[in-house]
């Protein structure tokens, strides 16, 4: 597992909310960073790559620009029994989505550059349309809480 390149955090990020379900999100569209657990390894894949994702904590980071907003995604990224379409799904069906940080202002490589820091367990994960981004998928090693996250109580 590779980690991205070092970048500052923006200060502007220590207003993120943190929600637990997708009834709290707003129906506007916005950004989102999604706390998933993971209690086994995970077989998942990314266009022609592919890994083994191990047990803990992941953080994928989406948009929701459509109709319903963050609502609406948030809700499917944690419906269980859904129709796979995104890469994000092997995820959200295997593991145990915990919760979101939310932004109406940043969007997601926004959220993606602010956690650079972290590892990237498989590139072009989520991000197969970003020319920005190495990918939307991140690992959260234990007790490695970047600053705009350790602030906020999830």
């Amino acid at each position: 597992m590779r980690r991205s390149a070092r970048a500052e955090p923006d200060q502007s990020f220590s207003a993120l909310a943190f929600i637990r379900a997708a009834s709290e999100a707003p129906a506007t569209p916005g950004a989102y960073a999604l706390l998933i657990a993971l209690s086994h390894p995970l077989e998942a894949s990314a266009g022609r790559r592919a890994a083994t994702l191990a047990p803990g904590l992941y953080l994928y980071c989406g948009s929701a620009k459509g109709p319903g907003g963050l609502r609406a995604r948030l809700g499917r990224h944690m419906r269980q029994g859904k129709r796979r379409r995104w890469h994000i799904d092997q995820l959200t069906e295997a593991g145990e989505s915990l919760g979101a940080w939310i932004s109406l202002e940043k969007g997601e490589c926004d959220l993606v550059a602010a956690l650079s820091a972290l590892p990237v367990p498989l590139e072009g994960f989520g991000s197969s349309d970003c020319p920005r981004c190495r990918s939307h998928l991140l690992f959260w090693p234990r007790g490695d809480a970047p600053a705009f996250l350790a602030a906020q109580k999830c």
